[in-house]
C-alpha cells in the first residue's frame, strides 16, 4: 500500500486567468489523527512533512498537475525541504495552512509552507521546498510547459508582494 494523499483522485477544476490569486494560498486544512502521534502524544516530525505534502499536492491540482497531467508523462517532484518543527500538535487539533511561491525557473519552483493550529492560530512549522518538473519517460527534468509557467509566474508574481520571511534559505548549524 503506497502513500496517498486526500486529493488523490480530484482533478485539476480548471484554471481562470482573470480570477483573483489569494497571497498565500489557503488550499489545505487537517485535523491530527493518532497515527501521527509519537511517544510523546505530539504530532511526529514526520507527520509535519507529511501534512505540507498533501499542501503540495493541493497546490499541484490548483495550478494543473493531476493525476492525468502525470499519466502524460510529467510530474513535479520535491528535490529539498527544510522542515521547521517550532511547535506540537495533539490528536483531534485542527490545523490549517498557506503556500507561497517564492520564485519559478524553467525546471523548478520554489515555494514555502506555513502549518497553523487553528484553536489558537499558532504557528507550529514551517517548510521550504524545491520542487523540479520531470519528464518521468525519460527520467529526467524537463522545463515546465508554458501553460502551467504561465500559471506560476501569474501566482508568483501574486506572491511577491508578501514579506519574505526570514527563515526562507537559512541552513542549518551550531
Amino acid at each position: 500500500m503506497g502513500v496517498s494523499t486526500p486529493y488523490e483522485g480530484r482533478p485539476h477544476a480548471g484554471w481562470d486567468p482573470s480570477a483573483p490569486i489569494d497571497a498565500p494560498l489557503h488550499l489545505h486544512e487537517c485535523v491530527v489523527v493518532s497515527e501521527w502521534a509519537d511517544y510523546n502524544d505530539h504530532m511526529t516530525e514526520s507527520a509535519y512533512l507529511l501534512v505540507a505534502g498533501d499542501n503540495s499536492d493541493a497546490f499541484f491540482r490548483y495550478f494543473g498537475i493531476d493525476e492525468a497531467y502525470r499519466e502524460s508523462g510529467h510530474s513535479l517532484f520535491t528535490v529539498e525541504t527544510h522542515l521547521r518543527n517550532l511547535r506540537e500538535a495533539s490528536v483531534g487539533e485542527g490545523l490549517s495552512m498557506t503556500l507561497w511561491v517564492l520564485g519559478v525557473g524553467d525546471k523548478r519552483v520554489h515555494i514555502a509552507h506555513e502549518l497553523y493550529r487553528d484553536r489558537d492560530g499558532e504557528l507550529i512549522a514551517t517548510a521550504e521546498q524545491m520542487l523540479v518538473h520531470v519528464d518521468t519517460s525519460a527520467g529526467r527534468s524537463a522545463p515546465i510547459p508554458p501553460d502551467l509557467r504561465e500559471r506560476l509566474d501569474a501566482i508568483a508574481a501574486a506572491h511577491a508582494q508578501l514579506p519574505r520571511p526570514e527563515w526562507i534559505g537559512r541552513s542549518i548549524g551550531l
